[in-house]
């Protein structure tokens, strides 16, 4: 039997156990940080699957590790298991039809049901590899998990890693370019007192407005997209006091690394030249890097490959342009890596996030297709 022809048979007679795996993992809260429970679930199941060597790291990352004896040089496939909702209790889920509805269901938890039934095939069916694999459930991908799951991989094995895969978002993503971000708490407090009395002290929220202004005057390079934002303000107590504290939540993003330097940089001439009789304070809350130095050409090449194979099975536009996945931890260190979307669903990021579970099986070839690029299977 032909490479393509395994593929569709294994999707076809493992459709229905997909779909009962994504009811029984989409039911299991996994805030960042917390995924222990889904950590735990994802690591009896490969067991249960024939895996011999899964174990969860420090992170909470599964890892199921493959030929890694064998092959020094590996290919990482991944999907995350944390979702963006803070809940611990069993998260809602309704069916509609053949739409499922739940918080994280498409992002990230179908992604991570057809990356772990692509996996059964290679734990039970032992193609012959030609390099290692790493197959990660990782943790901490949303929000201010800042990609820790996928930065504890790639320091771990980063000297290893020829090629990587996120399966991450809905069917038509196939990226190559990361969106970096660094994101701040900055904090002023002064003295304060009453607005009578005290007319003329420094007022904590004219001075973090000030500095607002100041930020939004920042040089945006030219070299790659870039961007910045004030996204949240607080601070004072009543009309009647010179504010005492007030804080802003503060970001830039780009595609390039070098970029974020140099929007870092100007960032701290902003606040160093805005001190006075009160303190300014930055707590980082999390970084994400852009596309470091990597070979434009080979990326190019790879991708295009990602692109020829998802044609195999999906003949929809595809949306190449650029995001914040885990895939940005390889990139800025000049690994190969996309991130790609195996799902049809909408609304992710809001309880009313819904998949199609007719896009399973869709998905699931393209994952196993990916992996079986790297085998002997003919």
């Amino acid at each position: 039997m032909k490479k393509m022809e395994k593929i569709e048979a294994y999707v076809s007679e493992h459709q229905i156990e997909a779909e009962e795996l994504l009811l029984e993992l989409g039911k299991i809260p996994a805030p960042s940080h917390q995924e222990e429970k889904r950590a735990e679930y994802v690591q009896q199941w490969l067991l249960s699957q024939g895996a011999e060597d899964v174990s969860i790291d420090d992170a909470k990352n599964v890892i199921c590790r493959i030929g890694l004896e064998e092959y020094r040089d590996i290919v990482v496939f991944m999907a995350h298991t944390d979702i963006v909702f803070p809940d611990t209790e069993p998260l809602k889920m309704i069916l509609e039809g053949r739409k499922l509805y739940a918080p994280g269901i498409g992002d990230d938890t179908a992604n991570l049901v057809n990356l772990m039934m692509s996996a059964k095939y290679v734990i039970q069916n032992k193609p012959k590899l030609k390099l290692g694999f790493l197959i990660v459930a990782n943790s901490c991908e949303e929000g201010l998990g800042n990609l820790d799951g996928c930065k504890e991989i790639i320091s771990t094995y980063g000297n290893r890693v020829k090629a990587f895969y996120s399966f991450d978002g809905y069917l038509s993503q196939c990226t190559s370019i990361a969106v970096g971000s660094h994101r701040y708490k900055i904090t002023v407090k002064t003295a304060g007192g009453h607005s009578w009395l005290n007319f003329g002290a420094p007022n904590a929220i004219e001075i973090i407005s000030r500095l607002i202004q100041c930020l939004y005057q920042m040089r945006i390079p030219k070299e790659a997209k870039t961007t910045y934002n004030v996204g949240y303000i607080e601070g004072g107590t009543t009309v009647n006091t010179v504010a005492q504290e007030a804080s802003m939540l503060f970001e830039f993003r780009s595609t390039s690394q070098k970029c974020l330097e140099m929007m870092e940089k100007q960032m701290t001439d902003i606040i160093q030249s805005h001190q006075g009789d009160f303190t300014i304070t930055t707590e980082l809350l999390g970084v994400r890097p852009g596309n470091g130095e990597i070979d434009q050409k080979k990326l190019e090449e790879y991708t295009q490959m990602s692109v020829q194979l998802i044609r195999e099975f999906y003949d929809g536009e595809l949306d190449t342009d650029a995001y914040s996945t885990d895939s940005n931890i390889p990139l800025s260190q000049g690994i190969l890596a996309n991130t790609i979307g195996t799902v049809v669903g909408a609304k992710a990021h809001t309880r009313e996030e819904w998949v199609d579970l007719d896009s399973l099986p869709t998905g699931m070839k393209i994952v196993l297709r990916l992996m079986l690029h790297y085998t002997e299977e003919k």
